[in-house]
């Protein structure tokens, strides 16, 4: 089934959505998507740092107390969890993900995957290997392991097919693209993951990407930092989860 990209008239002109977030891979996926589909959109920067994501305001709108999270005309009610999201907009502009059949469930359980093992996977090893100086040897130990797993599913995967979920650029591929970009990062030779880095690099150069990585640029990067070095140890705490009790921890990078 063909996947149908919007044109600039599928979206009305109540279709327009603020999106609350700041600089992380599970909101640029979703801005990626609000691009591809030609929204309207303005982005809110949550300090997450100054702990803006526990404010009462907040939590009304997600009680999780994460980003992202999308509100508009075209809602009911303010919408949390990236995954949700997406799939939200893919149904209601028909874009990116087939209606029925076996594309749309295959399309579905790669975004799974990313849901349920890259991204916590993922985040897990940028705490210990990134965001603290005091590495856990175990700790570390297993979240790179689970990485590279992960990594070598993805390059495996489009060893044999263009894109994730088989012959169409879907939100698949746009949930999963933000995550894979760490791979350097994360102390990995990307020599080794040829048919990622190809699938990276088609993926980078479309236009919505750009658009939204300069949105991205403007709206977060400057005022993240700026919130990001200021934090206190116990803002920082607030924002990891440390809670009385549990080992100190070095964010000292945290705030570079």
């Amino acid at each position: 089934m063909e996947y149908v990209m919007p044109t600039e008239s599928a979206a009305s002109s109540q279709d327009t959505f603020t999106l609350y977030g700041m600089g992380s891979p599970n909101v640029r996926k979703v801005v990626i998507m609000l691009e591809e589909l030609q929204l309207a959109y303005a982005l809110r920067h949550v300090a997450v740092f100054k702990g803006e994501q526990f404010a009462p305001e907040f939590l009304a709108m997600n009680p999780l107390g994460k980003v992202p999270v999308l509100t508009g005309p075209a809602l009911e009610r303010p919408l949390a969890e990236s995954a949700a999201i997406i799939f939200w907009l893919a149904e209601q502009y028909g874009a990116l993900l087939p209606k029925a059949g076996p594309a749309r469930y295959e399309i579905m359980q790669w975004v799974m995957v990313q849901m349920a093992s890259i991204g916590p996977m993922f985040g897990q090893l940028n705490h210990f290997q990134i965001v603290t100086k005091a590495k856990e040897p175990y700790a570390f130990g297993r979240y790179f392991a689970q990485s590279e797993r992960l990594y070598r599913l993805i390059d495996d995967r489009l060893n044999t097919n263009e894109w994730i979920a088989g012959g169409q650029y879907s939100i698949a591929d746009v949930v999963t693209y933000p995550w894979m970009t760490y791979l350097e990062r994360h102390g990995f030779d990307p020599v080794k993951y040829p048919s990622l880095l190809r699938w990276r690099a088609t993926i980078a150069e479309r236009a919505a990407v750009g658009r939204a990585d300069q949105r991205m640029q403007d709206a977060f990067s400057a005022i993240s930092s700026q919130t990001r070095r200021a934090a206190t140890t116990e803002d920082l705490d607030r924002f990891f989860g440390r809670v009385p009790g549990m080992p100190p921890a070095d964010y000292s990078s945290v705030t570079r």
